[in-house]
């Protein structure tokens, strides 16, 4: 049995149907404050809180693998005391959603917690992998209502480009990671197939939509403005940060969801093409 935390999220939802669809036996564990769990033969929903160990005893029960997706930057989360929890539970093998960049901005206030959440995993003498996320495609949700009321995008650094990933392609590395052989010790980054700007983006669902789309570029005062209605200040600072001055690496296409899934990652343009009616 599996156990999949954030069953609710962006990722944590597509996991959880990607399992039961393979067979597997899902404990969809959330919070209670995204929606319930996808109701399905083979999953089972509960709630529990990574910040409540307690909480976690009766979802972890038989469980032989663990999904670990931290909400935030996981600074509210004790790793150790989760890892261990689950190891006494019987847990054998976890998969934890990092970001990218708690491998390449470690020390900075908005990922030093993940970075601290990945050693936790890899000294808690579990199998483990990591995935490194990149920026997710649906970022670009945040643009549905000026889209829709004004034809109209609006963000930061348009001309910055960076290879943002589909989560869907995290869920599916994550259940072969979870279900698989030959991941155990293993981190890999997981990007998209190309790096896009924001206003490049805007075309491309401009496209997708058959319409016309207009990109207007924020400064920088008026997007942290902005992501601080939605997050606490180091990450909104360090979401800029990355956004506008991203380190060569950031920018760089990874090859590792394609060396796992054996296909390449998918493009901007066909997640944009599967979501289209969102933006309508």
């Amino acid at each position: 049995m599996i156990v999949v935390t954030g069953a609710t999220g962006n990722v944590g939802r597509l996991l959880v149907e990607e399992l039961a669809g393979a067979g597997h036996e899902v404990t969809a564990v959330s919070r209670g404050v995204s929606g319930p769990a996808p109701e399905r033969a083979g999953v089972t929903p509960m709630v529990a809180d990574l910040a409540d160990t307690g909480s976690l005893v009766p979802a972890l029960k038989g469980a032989d693998a663990l999904f670990l997706l931290v909400s935030g930057a996981g600074a509210h989360v004790d790793g150790q005391a989760v890892l261990r929890t689950a190891a006494e539970a019987g847990v054998s093998r976890v998969v934890l959603l990092s970001s990218q960049a708690a491998g390449t901005r470690p020390e900075a206030v908005s990922h030093a917690p993940l970075a601290a959440l990945e050693e936790a995993v890899r000294n808690s003498g579990l199998e483990w992998t990591v995935l490194r996320a990149g920026g997710f495609a649906t970022n670009a949700f945040a643009w549905i209502p000026s889209i829709r009321e004004q034809g109209k995008v609006f963000a930061p650094y348009g001309e910055v480009a960076l290879p943002a990933v589909d989560p869907l392609d995290l869920a599916a590395v994550a259940a072969v990671a979870l279900t698989g052989t030959g991941h155990t010790g293993r981190t890999y980054v997981l990007t998209g197939p190309e790096a896009t700007s924001p206003r490049q983006r805007t075309g491309i669902l401009a496209e997708a939509l058959g319409t016309e789309l207009e990109f207007r570029e924020l400064s920088h005062d008026q997007a942290r403005e902005q992501l601080l209605r939605l997050m606490p200040e180091p990450v909104a600072d360090g979401t800029l940060e990355i956004l506008g001055r991203p380190k060569p690496e950031e920018v760089l296409v990874s090859p590792d969801v394609a060396a796992v899934l054996g296909r390449e990652a998918t493009s901007f343009a066909d997640w944009a093409a599967r979501n289209v009616a969102a933006f309508r």
